[in-house]
Protein backbone atom coordinates (compact mmCIF):
# COMPACT_ATOMS: atom_id res chain seq x y z
CA UNK A 1 0.00 0.00 0.00
CA UNK A 2 1.36 3.32 -0.57
CA UNK A 3 0.71 6.46 1.09
CA UNK A 4 0.61 9.86 -0.77
CA UNK A 5 2.13 12.35 1.72
CA UNK A 6 1.90 16.18 0.62
CA UNK A 7 4.49 17.59 2.80
CA UNK A 8 3.14 20.90 3.22
CA UNK A 9 0.28 19.26 4.83
CA UNK A 10 1.21 16.67 6.80
CA UNK A 11 3.65 17.90 9.49
CA UNK A 12 5.90 20.93 10.78
CA UNK A 13 8.95 20.05 12.70
CA UNK A 14 10.13 23.89 12.13
CA UNK A 15 7.51 25.57 13.54
CA UNK A 16 6.97 28.25 10.19
CA UNK A 17 3.68 26.39 9.59
CA UNK A 18 4.70 24.43 6.62
CA UNK A 19 4.82 20.79 6.89
CA UNK A 20 8.52 19.84 5.83
CA UNK A 21 10.62 16.77 5.80
CA UNK A 22 11.73 16.50 9.34
CA UNK A 23 7.99 16.69 10.39
CA UNK A 24 7.88 13.50 7.97
CA UNK A 25 10.47 11.37 9.50
CA UNK A 26 8.85 12.46 13.20
CA UNK A 27 5.79 10.28 11.68
CA UNK A 28 7.31 7.57 9.98
CA UNK A 29 6.28 6.09 13.23
CA UNK A 30 2.77 6.51 13.03
CA UNK A 31 2.76 5.12 9.10
CA UNK A 32 4.51 2.11 10.19
CA UNK A 33 1.42 1.31 12.47
CA UNK A 34 -1.17 2.62 9.95
CA UNK A 35 0.97 -0.52 7.72
CA UNK A 36 2.25 1.47 5.02
CA UNK A 37 4.74 -0.22 3.11
CA UNK A 38 5.30 2.64 0.48
CA UNK A 39 5.63 6.50 0.30
CA UNK A 40 4.62 8.81 -2.33
CA UNK A 41 5.97 12.10 -1.49
CA UNK A 42 4.81 15.04 -3.68
CA UNK A 43 7.05 17.56 -4.58
CA UNK A 44 10.14 18.76 -2.28
CA UNK A 45 12.86 20.37 -5.00
CA UNK A 46 13.70 23.76 -4.92
CA UNK A 47 10.96 25.75 -6.09
CA UNK A 48 9.23 29.52 -6.22
CA UNK A 49 6.28 27.50 -4.89
CA UNK A 50 3.65 29.06 -7.55
CA UNK A 51 1.78 25.87 -7.94
CA UNK A 52 2.46 24.45 -4.74
CA UNK A 53 6.33 23.16 -5.72
CA UNK A 54 5.29 21.46 -9.02
CA UNK A 55 7.00 24.52 -10.65
CA UNK A 56 10.80 23.13 -10.21
CA UNK A 57 13.75 25.59 -10.28
CA UNK A 58 16.20 22.90 -9.48
CA UNK A 59 15.29 19.08 -9.69
CA UNK A 60 18.26 17.43 -8.26
CA UNK A 61 17.98 20.00 -4.96
CA UNK A 62 15.60 19.81 -2.08
CA UNK A 63 14.19 22.95 -1.48
CA UNK A 64 15.21 24.73 2.03
CA UNK A 65 11.39 25.08 3.13
CA UNK A 66 11.49 21.36 3.44
CA UNK A 67 14.99 20.65 4.99
CA UNK A 68 17.28 20.09 2.18
CA UNK A 69 18.88 17.17 0.58
CA UNK A 70 20.13 15.90 3.81
CA UNK A 71 16.48 15.79 5.80
CA UNK A 72 15.29 13.42 2.56
CA UNK A 73 18.74 11.00 2.66
CA UNK A 74 17.35 10.66 6.67
CA UNK A 75 13.72 9.97 5.67
CA UNK A 76 15.25 7.15 3.15
CA UNK A 77 17.69 5.43 5.12
CA UNK A 78 15.29 5.60 8.06
CA UNK A 79 12.02 4.48 5.99
CA UNK A 80 14.43 1.37 4.52
CA UNK A 81 14.93 0.33 8.16
CA UNK A 82 11.06 0.27 8.91
CA UNK A 83 10.90 -1.90 5.49
CA UNK A 84 9.09 1.17 3.82
CA UNK A 85 9.97 2.10 0.15
CA UNK A 86 10.22 5.62 -0.93
CA UNK A 87 8.77 7.04 -4.27
CA UNK A 88 8.98 11.17 -4.83
CA UNK A 89 7.55 12.93 -7.03
CA UNK A 90 8.95 14.56 -10.43
CA UNK A 91 8.16 17.20 -13.12
CA UNK A 92 8.90 16.68 -16.74
CA UNK A 93 5.99 18.01 -18.16
CA UNK A 94 7.14 21.65 -17.19
CA UNK A 95 9.93 23.77 -15.55
CA UNK A 96 9.44 26.56 -13.46
CA UNK A 97 10.21 30.26 -14.37
CA UNK A 98 12.56 30.77 -12.32
CA UNK A 99 14.67 27.55 -13.51
CA UNK A 100 18.58 28.27 -15.12
CA UNK A 101 17.04 27.39 -18.85
CA UNK A 102 13.96 29.54 -18.44
CA UNK A 103 16.20 32.59 -17.54
CA UNK A 104 18.54 32.02 -20.02
CA UNK A 105 16.11 31.35 -22.67
CA UNK A 106 14.48 34.87 -21.75
CA UNK A 107 18.08 36.32 -22.22
CA UNK A 108 19.15 34.58 -25.37
CA UNK A 109 16.32 35.54 -27.60
CA UNK A 110 14.26 33.98 -30.79
CA UNK A 111 16.17 31.34 -32.48
CA UNK A 112 18.83 30.18 -29.84
CA UNK A 113 19.37 27.04 -28.69
CA UNK A 114 18.40 28.23 -24.96
CA UNK A 115 14.59 28.63 -26.45
CA UNK A 116 14.67 25.63 -28.52
CA UNK A 117 14.43 23.61 -24.98
CA UNK A 118 10.23 25.24 -24.97
CA UNK A 119 7.73 25.93 -26.60
CA UNK A 120 8.55 30.02 -27.99
CA UNK A 121 6.56 31.03 -30.94
CA UNK A 122 5.76 34.02 -32.53
CA UNK A 123 2.40 35.57 -32.04
CA UNK A 124 0.14 35.74 -34.79
CA UNK A 125 -1.41 38.45 -36.00
CA UNK A 126 0.41 41.66 -38.10
CA UNK A 127 2.22 42.75 -34.29
CA UNK A 128 2.19 39.29 -33.21
CA UNK A 129 -0.17 40.46 -30.04
CA UNK A 130 -2.39 37.04 -30.69
CA UNK A 131 -1.11 33.74 -28.87
CA UNK A 132 0.59 31.26 -31.66
CA UNK A 133 -2.98 28.79 -30.96
CA UNK A 134 -5.99 28.60 -29.00
CA UNK A 135 -4.83 26.34 -25.96
CA UNK A 136 -6.11 27.76 -22.80
CA UNK A 137 -4.41 26.97 -19.30
CA UNK A 138 -5.61 24.05 -17.31
CA UNK A 139 -5.17 26.91 -14.57
CA UNK A 140 -7.52 29.42 -16.47
CA UNK A 141 -6.43 32.11 -19.14
CA UNK A 142 -4.69 31.16 -22.21
CA UNK A 143 -2.16 28.71 -22.34
CA UNK A 144 0.27 31.35 -23.87
CA UNK A 145 2.24 34.18 -22.46
CA UNK A 146 4.46 36.63 -24.17
CA UNK A 147 7.74 38.04 -23.44
CA UNK A 148 9.30 41.34 -23.24
CA UNK A 149 12.68 40.93 -25.46
CA UNK A 150 16.12 42.46 -24.36
CA UNK A 151 15.42 45.29 -26.00
CA UNK A 152 12.16 46.12 -24.43
CA UNK A 153 9.80 45.45 -26.74
CA UNK A 154 7.24 43.05 -27.13
CA UNK A 155 8.21 39.37 -28.29
CA UNK A 156 7.67 35.80 -28.40
CA UNK A 157 5.84 33.71 -26.58
CA UNK A 158 5.86 30.64 -24.55
CA UNK A 159 3.73 27.56 -23.46
CA UNK A 160 2.45 27.31 -20.80
CA UNK A 161 0.05 24.53 -20.21
CA UNK A 162 -0.34 25.04 -16.49
CA UNK A 163 0.47 28.49 -14.87
CA UNK A 164 3.04 30.84 -16.15
CA UNK A 165 4.86 30.29 -13.55
CA UNK A 166 5.37 26.85 -15.38
CA UNK A 167 6.74 26.70 -19.20
CA UNK A 168 6.51 23.54 -20.63
CA UNK A 169 9.28 21.66 -21.82
CA UNK A 170 10.37 20.73 -25.50
CA UNK A 171 11.04 16.83 -25.28
CA UNK A 172 12.00 16.86 -28.92
CA UNK A 173 14.94 18.88 -27.70
CA UNK A 174 18.05 16.24 -26.84
CA UNK A 175 19.04 18.49 -23.97
CA UNK A 176 15.59 17.89 -22.43
CA UNK A 177 15.78 13.77 -22.25
CA UNK A 178 19.81 13.53 -21.22
CA UNK A 179 18.89 16.03 -18.20
CA UNK A 180 15.62 14.19 -17.12
CA UNK A 181 17.90 11.09 -17.06
CA UNK A 182 20.62 12.87 -15.13
CA UNK A 183 17.76 13.87 -12.47
CA UNK A 184 16.59 10.27 -12.59
CA UNK A 185 20.07 9.31 -11.37
CA UNK A 186 20.82 11.57 -9.39
CA UNK A 187 17.98 10.71 -6.75
CA UNK A 188 17.81 6.48 -7.98
CA UNK A 189 21.52 6.81 -6.61
CA UNK A 190 20.83 8.13 -3.37
CA UNK A 191 18.55 5.26 -2.65
CA UNK A 192 15.01 6.72 -3.62
CA UNK A 193 12.93 3.49 -4.93
CA UNK A 194 10.93 5.21 -7.76
CA UNK A 195 8.91 8.18 -8.82
CA UNK A 196 5.32 9.50 -9.40
CA UNK A 197 5.80 10.84 -12.45
CA UNK A 198 3.51 14.51 -13.26
CA UNK A 199 1.17 14.81 -15.89
CA UNK A 200 2.67 11.82 -17.62
CA UNK A 201 -0.09 11.39 -20.04
CA UNK A 202 1.65 14.86 -21.52
CA UNK A 203 5.11 16.21 -22.59
CA UNK A 204 4.91 15.28 -26.63
CA UNK A 205 2.85 18.02 -28.39
CA UNK A 206 1.06 17.68 -31.64
CA UNK A 207 3.28 18.65 -34.87
CA UNK A 208 1.92 22.32 -35.53
CA UNK A 209 0.26 22.66 -32.24
CA UNK A 210 -2.87 23.30 -34.10
CA UNK A 211 -5.72 25.06 -32.33
CA UNK A 212 -8.01 23.38 -30.53
CA UNK A 213 -11.79 22.00 -31.88
CA UNK A 214 -13.99 22.25 -28.67
CA UNK A 215 -12.43 24.39 -25.83
CA UNK A 216 -13.30 22.99 -22.54
CA UNK A 217 -15.97 25.07 -20.74
CA UNK A 218 -14.22 23.68 -17.11
CA UNK A 219 -10.77 24.24 -15.54
CA UNK A 220 -8.83 21.07 -14.19
CA UNK A 221 -10.85 19.19 -16.99
CA UNK A 222 -9.47 17.04 -19.07
CA UNK A 223 -10.83 14.45 -22.09
CA UNK A 224 -9.46 11.69 -24.61
CA UNK A 225 -9.76 14.59 -27.47
CA UNK A 226 -7.23 17.20 -25.68
CA UNK A 227 -4.60 17.74 -28.38
CA UNK A 228 -2.62 19.41 -25.03
CA UNK A 229 -2.36 15.77 -23.76
CA UNK A 230 -1.86 11.83 -24.76
CA UNK A 231 -0.26 12.61 -27.68
CA UNK A 232 1.26 9.41 -29.97
CA UNK A 233 5.14 10.90 -29.10
CA UNK A 234 4.89 10.35 -24.95
CA UNK A 235 5.43 6.78 -25.44
CA UNK A 236 8.95 6.96 -26.97
CA UNK A 237 9.51 9.03 -23.71
CA UNK A 238 8.66 6.58 -21.64
CA UNK A 239 10.76 3.88 -23.29
CA UNK A 240 13.63 6.21 -22.81
CA UNK A 241 12.96 6.87 -18.92
CA UNK A 242 12.06 2.93 -18.55
CA UNK A 243 15.94 2.19 -19.76
CA UNK A 244 17.15 4.62 -16.95
CA UNK A 245 14.73 2.96 -14.13
CA UNK A 246 15.91 -0.76 -15.49
CA UNK A 247 19.12 -0.22 -14.41
CA UNK A 248 17.75 -0.09 -10.64
CA UNK A 249 16.11 -3.22 -10.80
CA UNK A 250 14.31 -2.04 -7.32
CA UNK A 251 12.99 0.87 -8.58
CA UNK A 252 9.16 1.59 -9.58
CA UNK A 253 7.61 4.31 -11.65
CA UNK A 254 4.15 5.36 -11.75
CA UNK A 255 2.62 7.62 -14.10
CA UNK A 256 -0.19 10.09 -13.28
CA UNK A 257 -2.41 9.34 -16.52
CA UNK A 258 -5.82 10.84 -17.05
CA UNK A 259 -7.00 8.90 -20.04
CA UNK A 260 -9.88 7.45 -20.39
CA UNK A 261 -10.32 5.12 -23.16
CA UNK A 262 -9.19 1.58 -21.62
CA UNK A 263 -6.53 0.49 -25.03
CA UNK A 264 -4.86 4.11 -24.73
CA UNK A 265 -4.58 3.98 -20.86
CA UNK A 266 -3.03 0.66 -21.35
CA UNK A 267 -0.42 1.93 -23.22
CA UNK A 268 1.09 3.41 -20.95
CA UNK A 269 2.19 -0.09 -18.54
CA UNK A 270 3.31 -1.67 -21.43
CA UNK A 271 6.60 -3.72 -20.52
CA UNK A 272 9.07 -1.08 -21.73
CA UNK A 273 7.15 2.02 -20.12
CA UNK A 274 5.89 2.66 -16.90
CA UNK A 275 5.70 0.27 -13.96
CA UNK A 276 2.11 1.30 -12.74
CA UNK A 277 -0.32 4.52 -13.80
CA UNK A 278 -2.78 6.01 -11.81
CA UNK A 279 -6.39 5.27 -13.03
CA UNK A 280 -8.62 7.56 -11.37
CA UNK A 281 -11.92 6.63 -12.42
CA UNK A 282 -13.04 4.98 -8.90
CA UNK A 283 -11.63 8.69 -7.75
CA UNK A 284 -14.27 9.77 -9.86
CA UNK A 285 -17.71 7.66 -9.31
CA UNK A 286 -20.41 8.34 -6.74
CA UNK A 287 -21.54 6.16 -4.52
CA UNK A 288 -23.92 3.63 -6.62
CA UNK A 289 -23.20 -0.06 -6.73
CA UNK A 290 -23.93 -0.29 -10.37
CA UNK A 291 -21.17 2.75 -11.12
CA UNK A 292 -18.60 1.39 -9.10
CA UNK A 293 -18.52 -1.98 -10.32
CA UNK A 294 -18.11 -0.44 -14.25
CA UNK A 295 -15.30 1.46 -12.69
CA UNK A 296 -14.12 -1.57 -11.48
CA UNK A 297 -14.52 -3.11 -14.51
CA UNK A 298 -12.72 -0.70 -16.44
CA UNK A 299 -9.73 -0.22 -14.50
CA UNK A 300 -9.12 -4.04 -14.75
CA UNK A 301 -9.60 -3.96 -18.64
CA UNK A 302 -7.72 -0.93 -18.79
CA UNK A 303 -4.17 -3.25 -17.89
CA UNK A 304 -5.52 -7.02 -18.24
CA UNK A 305 -4.34 -6.54 -22.25
CA UNK A 306 -0.58 -5.82 -21.11
CA UNK A 307 -0.60 -7.94 -18.17
CA UNK A 308 -0.18 -4.64 -15.84
CA UNK A 309 -0.75 -4.28 -12.42
CA UNK A 310 -4.39 -2.21 -11.49
CA UNK A 311 -4.25 1.08 -9.35
CA UNK A 312 -6.80 2.37 -6.96
CA UNK A 313 -7.26 5.31 -5.11
CA UNK A 314 -10.25 7.01 -3.59
CA UNK A 315 -8.40 10.79 -3.45
CA UNK A 316 -5.32 12.71 -3.97
CA UNK A 317 -4.13 16.21 -3.52
CA UNK A 318 -6.35 17.64 -6.68
CA UNK A 319 -9.45 15.75 -5.81
CA UNK A 320 -12.24 16.26 -3.35
CA UNK A 321 -12.37 14.28 -0.22
CA UNK A 322 -13.90 11.25 -0.24
CA UNK A 323 -15.94 12.05 3.03
CA UNK A 324 -17.53 15.14 1.32
CA UNK A 325 -17.93 13.01 -2.28
CA UNK A 326 -20.29 10.80 -0.54
CA UNK A 327 -22.21 13.34 0.85
CA UNK A 328 -20.96 14.53 3.63
CA UNK A 329 -21.57 14.45 7.60
CA UNK A 330 -22.33 10.73 8.90
CA UNK A 331 -23.44 9.47 5.83
CA UNK A 332 -20.00 10.48 4.01
CA UNK A 333 -18.09 9.31 6.87
CA UNK A 334 -20.45 5.83 6.55
CA UNK A 335 -19.59 5.30 3.06
CA UNK A 336 -15.89 6.26 3.00
CA UNK A 337 -15.73 3.68 5.59
CA UNK A 338 -17.04 0.99 3.32
CA UNK A 339 -15.01 2.34 -0.13
CA UNK A 340 -11.62 2.21 1.66
CA UNK A 341 -12.83 -1.71 2.38
CA UNK A 342 -13.83 -2.30 -0.79
CA UNK A 343 -10.68 -0.57 -2.42
CA UNK A 344 -8.59 -2.72 -0.55
CA UNK A 345 -10.28 -6.05 -1.34
CA UNK A 346 -9.37 -5.42 -4.93
CA UNK A 347 -6.45 -6.48 -6.51
CA UNK A 348 -3.47 -4.85 -7.48
CA UNK A 349 -1.89 -1.47 -5.75
CA UNK A 350 -4.07 0.75 -3.12
CA UNK A 351 -2.96 4.68 -2.80
CA UNK A 352 -4.01 6.32 0.35
CA UNK A 353 -4.02 9.99 0.51
CA UNK A 354 -2.68 11.79 3.89
CA UNK A 355 -5.83 12.35 5.80
CA UNK A 356 -8.15 9.90 4.27
CA UNK A 357 -7.37 7.16 6.85
CA UNK A 358 -8.81 10.18 9.51
CA UNK A 359 -12.29 10.79 7.76
CA UNK A 360 -10.79 14.26 7.13
CA UNK A 361 -13.75 16.32 4.85
CA UNK A 362 -12.87 18.46 2.31
CA UNK A 363 -13.20 22.19 3.63
CA UNK A 364 -14.79 24.30 1.30
CA UNK A 365 -15.25 27.69 3.66
CA UNK A 366 -11.45 28.51 3.79
CA UNK A 367 -11.43 32.43 3.77
CA UNK A 368 -10.58 33.89 0.09
CA UNK A 369 -7.50 35.45 2.12
CA UNK A 370 -6.29 32.36 2.77
CA UNK A 371 -6.66 30.31 -0.93
CA UNK A 372 -3.01 29.68 -2.16
CA UNK A 373 -3.93 27.39 -5.58
CA UNK A 374 -2.99 29.06 -8.54
CA UNK A 375 -6.69 28.64 -10.16
CA UNK A 376 -8.13 31.09 -7.80
CA UNK A 377 -6.12 33.68 -8.74
CA UNK A 378 -6.49 32.59 -12.70
CA UNK A 379 -9.83 32.09 -12.73
CA UNK A 380 -10.53 35.68 -11.52
CA UNK A 381 -11.80 34.28 -8.15
CA UNK A 382 -14.39 32.27 -9.60
CA UNK A 383 -12.92 28.80 -9.02
CA UNK A 384 -11.74 28.19 -5.29
CA UNK A 385 -9.18 25.57 -6.55
CA UNK A 386 -7.95 22.51 -4.54
CA UNK A 387 -6.92 23.99 -1.40
CA UNK A 388 -10.00 22.32 0.35
CA UNK A 389 -8.30 18.84 0.21
CA UNK A 390 -5.36 20.19 1.30
CA UNK A 391 -5.74 21.48 4.72
CA UNK A 392 -2.99 20.30 7.64
CA UNK A 393 -3.29 17.05 9.36
CA UNK A 394 -4.53 16.83 12.94
CA UNK A 395 -2.63 14.75 15.11
CA UNK A 396 -3.15 15.78 19.06
CA UNK A 397 -5.34 18.47 20.77
CA UNK A 398 -8.45 20.47 21.47
CA UNK A 399 -7.65 23.22 19.21
CA UNK A 400 -6.21 24.40 15.98
CA UNK A 401 -3.57 23.66 15.00
CA UNK A 402 -3.90 20.52 16.60
CA UNK A 403 -0.05 19.40 16.72
CA UNK A 404 0.58 20.28 13.33
CA UNK A 405 2.60 22.92 13.79
CA UNK A 406 3.79 25.27 16.33
CA UNK A 407 3.13 28.37 14.29
CA UNK A 408 0.56 29.69 12.16
CA UNK A 409 -0.65 26.37 9.47
CA UNK A 410 -0.40 27.63 6.17
CA UNK A 411 -4.05 26.76 5.63
CA UNK A 412 -6.42 27.34 8.36
CA UNK A 413 -7.45 24.01 10.55
CA UNK A 414 -11.44 23.65 11.31
CA UNK A 415 -11.48 23.73 15.22
CA UNK A 416 -14.81 20.60 14.55
CA UNK A 417 -11.47 18.87 13.55
CA UNK A 418 -10.47 17.79 17.24
CA UNK A 419 -12.86 14.73 17.58
CA UNK A 420 -10.61 13.95 14.31
CA UNK A 421 -7.11 13.92 15.61
CA UNK A 422 -4.25 10.96 15.27
CA UNK A 423 -4.77 10.72 19.08
CA UNK A 424 -8.82 10.77 19.39
CA UNK A 425 -8.64 8.14 16.83
CA UNK A 426 -6.45 5.94 17.79
CA UNK A 427 -8.33 5.74 21.02
CA UNK A 428 -11.34 4.52 20.18
CA UNK A 429 -12.02 1.08 17.87
CA UNK A 430 -14.24 2.32 16.17
CA UNK A 431 -12.55 5.21 14.61
CA UNK A 432 -12.00 5.27 11.04
CA UNK A 433 -8.03 5.49 11.71
CA UNK A 434 -8.72 1.79 13.33
CA UNK A 435 -10.69 0.78 10.45
CA UNK A 436 -7.91 1.32 8.56
CA UNK A 437 -5.29 -0.31 10.38
CA UNK A 438 -7.12 -3.61 10.53
CA UNK A 439 -7.92 -3.72 7.20
CA UNK A 440 -4.27 -2.60 5.78
CA UNK A 441 -2.97 -5.58 8.41
CA UNK A 442 -6.22 -7.99 7.44
CA UNK A 443 -5.29 -7.55 3.41
CA UNK A 444 -1.76 -8.15 4.14
CA UNK A 445 -1.68 -11.59 6.25
CA UNK A 446 -4.74 -13.08 5.19
CA UNK A 447 -4.05 -15.41 1.91
CA UNK A 448 -7.79 -14.91 0.88
CA UNK A 449 -6.79 -11.80 -0.51
CA UNK A 450 -4.70 -13.38 -3.76
CA UNK A 451 -5.99 -13.56 -7.33
CA UNK A 452 -8.08 -12.25 -9.46
CA UNK A 453 -11.95 -11.36 -9.01
CA UNK A 454 -15.61 -12.85 -10.15
CA UNK A 455 -18.63 -11.03 -9.11
CA UNK A 456 -21.01 -12.24 -7.26
CA UNK A 457 -24.67 -12.38 -6.99
CA UNK A 458 -25.97 -9.55 -5.07
CA UNK A 459 -29.45 -8.07 -3.85
CA UNK A 460 -30.50 -4.92 -5.54
CA UNK A 461 -28.64 -1.70 -4.32
CA UNK A 462 -25.65 -3.76 -3.61
CA UNK A 463 -22.48 -5.11 -4.69
CA UNK A 464 -20.39 -8.26 -4.20
CA UNK A 465 -17.31 -9.77 -5.59
CA UNK A 466 -15.22 -12.99 -4.86
CA UNK A 467 -11.41 -13.30 -4.90
CA UNK A 468 -9.56 -16.43 -6.01
CA UNK A 469 -8.02 -16.71 -2.70
CA UNK A 470 -11.27 -16.68 -1.34
CA UNK A 471 -12.20 -13.85 -0.29
CA UNK A 472 -15.89 -12.41 -0.31
CA UNK A 473 -16.23 -8.84 -0.85
CA UNK A 474 -20.06 -7.20 0.09
CA UNK A 475 -20.93 -3.58 -0.48
CA UNK A 476 -24.35 -2.73 0.65
CA UNK A 477 -25.10 0.91 -0.69
CA UNK A 478 -28.87 0.76 -0.16
CA UNK A 479 -30.48 2.77 2.85
CA UNK A 480 -31.45 -0.18 5.17
CA UNK A 481 -29.49 -3.45 6.12
CA UNK A 482 -29.20 -6.52 4.09
CA UNK A 483 -28.92 -10.56 5.21
CA UNK A 484 -24.85 -11.36 4.44
CA UNK A 485 -24.54 -14.46 2.52
CA UNK A 486 -22.62 -17.59 4.25
CA UNK A 487 -19.60 -17.37 5.49
CA UNK A 488 -17.09 -16.24 8.22
CA UNK A 489 -17.13 -12.59 8.76
CA UNK A 490 -13.66 -11.31 9.18
CA UNK A 491 -14.38 -7.41 9.13
CA UNK A 492 -16.93 -4.86 8.49
CA UNK A 493 -17.31 -1.18 8.05
CA UNK A 494 -19.90 -0.98 10.73
CA UNK A 495 -21.18 -3.01 13.12
CA UNK A 496 -23.33 -5.93 12.07
CA UNK A 497 -26.39 -6.81 14.17
CA UNK A 498 -27.10 -11.07 13.48
CA UNK A 499 -26.12 -11.35 9.75
CA UNK A 500 -27.54 -8.16 8.90
CA UNK A 501 -25.19 -5.79 7.05
CA UNK A 502 -26.54 -1.96 8.19
CA UNK A 503 -26.49 0.32 5.01
CA UNK A 504 -24.04 1.92 3.47
CA UNK A 505 -21.43 -0.42 4.85
CA UNK A 506 -18.99 -3.41 3.55
CA UNK A 507 -18.32 -6.98 4.60
CA UNK A 508 -15.22 -9.08 3.81
CA UNK A 509 -16.25 -12.70 4.73
CA UNK A 510 -14.18 -16.15 4.21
Amino acid sequence: MFYQVYPRSFADSGGDGVGDLGGLRDKLGYLELLGVNALWICPVMRSPMADGGYDVSDPRDIDPLFGGIGALEEIIAEAHDRDMRVTMDLVPNHTSDQHPWFRAALAAGPGSPERARYWFRDGRGPDGAVPPNNWPSIFGGPAWTRVTEADGRPGQWYLHIFAAEQPDLNWENPDVAADFEQTLRFWLDRGVDGFRLDVAHGMAKPEGLPDMEHIPTQMLHLDDDDPRFNNPGVHEIHRRIRKVMDEYPHAVSIGEVWVNDNTRFGEYVRPDELHLAFNFRLAQTPFHPDRIRVAVDNSLHAVDGVAASPTWTLSNHDIEREVTRYGGGPVGQARARAMIMLELALPGAVFVYNGAELGLPNVDDLPEDALRDPTWERSGHTERGRDGCRVPLPWEGERPPFGFTTGRPWLPMPPEWAALTVEAQLERLDSMLSLYRMAIETRAVRPEFAGGLEWYGSPPGCLAFRRAGGLLCVLNATDAPILLPAGDVLLTSAPINGRKLPANSTAWLV
